[in-house]
């Protein structure tokens, strides 16, 4: 099978002046994965805004949670979101929690063309079980919190995203190559459109 199911919005800047592809989506997706396939398909930079957190404070995303809990933890992100967008020419993995702030939905909508890379629950379980790097998933009932968090998520990622792609049970790679082909095709894959 060729072809990906993609849902286009009407109001997707197909001129993006500044070549920007901000990927959302719950943890699990494969946001990391295909953002940097999708990076180097399309010859653009990747970022990876939690992985940009962890470098400037010189400690993983669990122990931010810790000391600071997760409000801590958001306003950082939203300082390093606000950074990361006024580049040109990138391909931004957010954090799964990225779009709970609205002033965050903005900066992405507004500054690129932003992915919701969306999977089924059971993938996204399937992806996340084992990972000791999910504080969220630090509960008794692990499966249930990402459909809680999921439920919670899936109309703001909606809300936010300009594409919407169903990731399916497709690899990361072909589905990196299959979206970068459909970008180039509808101009949104190049700096200059």
């Amino acid at each position: 099978m060729d072809s990906i199911s993609i849902t286009i919005a009407s109001d997707v800047a197909i001129n993006e002046p500044n070549g920007n592809i901000f990927l959302v989506g719950m943890m699990g997706a494969g946001k990391t994965t295909i953002g940097r396939l999708l990076a180097h398909f399309l010859g653009k930079t990747f970022y990876d805004s939690d992985r940009e957190i962890q470098k400037r404070t010189g400690v993983g995303i669990p122990l931010i949670f810790e000391i600071e809990g997760e409000a801590g933890f958001r306003k950082r992100e939203t300082e390093m979101l606000s950074e990361l967008v006024k580049m040109e020419n990138i391909v931004l993995a957010t954090g799964g929690g990225a779009v709970l702030s609205m002033e965050n939905r903005k900066m992405l909508k507004h500054r690129g063309t932003v992915i919701y890379l969306r999977a089924a629950v059971d993938d996204l379980w399937r992806r996340t079980r084992q990972d000791k790097n999910r504080p969220l998933l630090r509960t008794p009932d692990p499966r249930r919190k990402l459909t809680e968090l999921y439920m919670q998520r899936d109309p703001l990622y909606r809300e936010t995203a300009h594409i919407v792609v169903e990731s399916g049970k497709r690899s990361a790679r072909n589905l990196a190559q299959l979206l970068a082909q459909q970008l180039a095709c509808s101009g949104l894959g190049s700096k200059n459109g």
